[in-house]
């Protein structure tokens, strides 16, 4: 396929184009700053983009959005979350639906924080949007592909959990923690956490590109586990210690608003991939950590 992707140079867009050039397709990057060969430049904050390119692309993939934890929550840093997130998708979809001959499909990204904070409840494709600002980011984000989805182009919604990578995501910081011996759970642990393995998400996002699969898809690992049986097991990986627990009021002295968010329980089944017999490389969160940590020893 012909493929042009936003967000090609954040955590996973740096993983996901060798894979998909591995697999024999054509991946042409959009960026902001002037392109190299092989890249598009566009502005999706000025909503421009050369429709030309759009229309001899076969698929578009959007993973463009600022960093959820990269900063704290102000005002004006949750409108960037935003406008990161709704301006591109808005920018792909309308060029989608104004193009002449339109890609076949759209895979754009989406989060597990769509379903709010479930508690033990287990959640699925078809289960509804929960509260808080990440879900409400969420439903904001997904809306805005409607423009391509009314012109016929098949949108797939890929609500990621968290990848284990040390290199990025949820685990980088939490691996640093326990490589100095000083690891433990967050808050309470009894959070559900929704974890996936960066080889299980690439080949997910592989797997969903080349099947008519449409609307929500969960990248998720089949086996959510709690946040202490997730420390339990890193520890176990990296034969450390669990010894020091983040208390979840100095999570959120530390980082504001976002601790709030880190310690909500989401047990994410991704029943869209059950049913569709994908096969995951890494069923447990022990095999998911420990190819994450044997790929950086």
């Amino acid at each position: 396929m012909q493929i042009l992707i936003a967000g090609a140079s954040g955590f996973l867009g740096r993983r996901l184009i060798p894979h998909l050039r591995a697999a024999g397709h054509q991946v042409t990057p959009l960026v902001r700053r002037p392109p190299r060969p092989g890249e598009v430049r566009w502005d999706p904050t000025a909503g421009v983009l050369d429709g030309t390119v759009v229309a001899a692309a076969d698929a578009v993939i959007n993973l463009a959005g600022a960093g959820v934890g990269d900063k704290r929550w102000t005002a004006q840093y949750k409108k960037v979350l935003v406008d990161s997130r709704v301006d591109t998708t808005r920018t792909l979809a309308r060029a989608i639906a104004a193009a002449p001959v339109k890609p076949k499909v759209l895979l754009n990204s989406s989060a597990v924080g769509y379903y709010g904070d479930t508690g033990d409840r287990e959640v699925d494709e078809t289960s509804p949007a929960g509260e808080g600002f990440l879900a409400d980011l969420c439903k904001v984000w997904e809306a805005a592909t409607h423009p391509a989805e009314d012109a016929g182009t098949r949108v797939a919604l890929l609500r990621t959990g968290f990848p284990l990578d040390p290199e990025g995501g949820l685990l980088k910081p939490i691996h640093i923690q326990f490589k100095l011996f000083a690891g433990g759970r967050m808050g309470s642990g009894k959070q559900y956490l929704p974890w996936i393995s960066v080889p299980d998400w690439l080949a997910a996002v592989t797997f969903v590109l080349d099947r008519e699969l449409a609307g929500p898809v969960n990248l998720t690992g089949p086996e959510p586990v709690t946040n202490a049986d997730f420390s339990a097991a890193l520890a176990d990986v990296m034969h450390r210690p669990n010894l020091f627990p983040v208390p979840g009021f100095a999570l959120r002295a530390a980082v504001g608003e976002f601790g709030g968010e880190a310690l909500a329980s989401q047990r994410v089944l991704p029943a869209v991939l059950v049913r569709e017999e994908f096969p995951f490389a890494h069923r447990t969160v022990t095999d998911a950590l420990q190819q994450a940590v044997s790929s950086i020893t």
